[in-house]
């Protein structure tokens, strides 16, 4: 039976996609000054970072609630359709459980409706990749189970890999104390950060300088990348797209992949690592999957 990909707006997920694969993307809300607003949907990108450059509003992010995803899913379980949806890492917010919640008052309405929620463990374009894949293997055929079976391989082995241009936000989101923010800022010490294992932000390498934390991350994708030329990448950025242009430039020279997507860092994250964040994102194996996609990148 025929299946439906679906996701949040948290994958930071090119435009282009969306479009050409009618991908349903349930919107993260955001709160400026005590006004819900929807990532990608009543708000954008690039008047967000304005927003945060001005200091001038009060900006917060909570995860997608059950009521909004009881309202997204039943469309799905009215019409009987199968839906695989792949979400925001649980460990950066509680968008899985949320999901699960959904589900569970759904199927009280609607034993029959077939949906599989999936911890994405990842952010950013990290999941995106994911989804894009998924997407990509669905079209050329792939059942369902084989497409499960891909997005658990991918999401365990999407590198991600961030580095900010000021530590401000990460100060006020909690991700750093305000002695390493002070000390940093002093220094200008730009942390290295990554998704890990479990799916949370975590900092694993410290920097001094844009310069050098822009090298450093050029360098880590030799360093932990496999099987680079045959991958489509990413690349995202917290409005400021010409640092990362400059990068995609540096990554096809030395590295040769077959595609590289780029984008904005959405609301849902950026508003916890500013403007200026810039992040690498690729498999650090070469993917089973690919027979399924390969001819679709590039």
């Amino acid at each position: 039976m025929a299946f439906t990909i679906i996701t949040d707006s948290a994958t930071d997920m090119c435009p282009e996609i969306i479009e050409e694969f009618h991908l349903h993307v349930i919107p993260t809300p955001v709160v400026i000054d005590g006004k819900d607003y929807f990532d990608g949907e009543t708000i954008h990108p690039k008047e967000f970072y304005e927003m945060l450059r001005s200091n001038q509003h009060e900006i917060s992010t909570y995860h997608i609630n059950e009521d909004m995803f009881y309202h997204h899913f039943e469309p799905y379980a009215k019409r009987g359709e199968e839906v695989v949806y792949v979400c925001f890492s649980t460990g950066i917010a509680g968008t899985f459980n949320a999901a699960n919640l959904a589900k569970r008052d759904l199927l009280e309405k609607y034993p029959d409706f077939d949906i599989t929620i999936i911890d994405g463990k990842c952010a950013s374009m990290g999941f995106g990749l994911v989804v894009y894949l998924a997407l990509l293997m669905q079209k050329n055929g792939a059942d369902k189970q084989t497409v499960i079976d891909a997005i658990e391989f991918h999401k365990d082995h999407m590198e991600h890999i961030f580095t900010v241009e000021t530590l401000t936000y990460l100060l006020r989101g909690g991700r750093i104390s305000k002695t390493a923010a002070i000390a940093g800022g002093l220094l200008d010490i730009k942390p290295m950060i990554e998704v890990n294992d479990d799916g949370a932000l975590v900092s694993f390498e410290k920097v001094r300088g844009r310069k050098k934390s822009l090298q450093r991350l050029i360098d880590l994708v030799g360093e932990r990348g496999n099987d680079i030329e045959n991958q489509v990448i990413a690349l995202v950025h917290g409005d400021c797209e010409e640092t990362m242009l400059e990068v995609k430039e540096e990554i096809e020279r030395r590295y040769h992949p077959k595609e590289i997507k780029t984008n904005y860092v959405g609301c849902a994250i950026g508003a916890h690592t500013g403007p200026g964040i810039i992040a690498v994102i690729f498999l650090d194996q070469e993917s089973p999957y690919k027979k399924w996609f390969i001819n679709d990148i590039g």
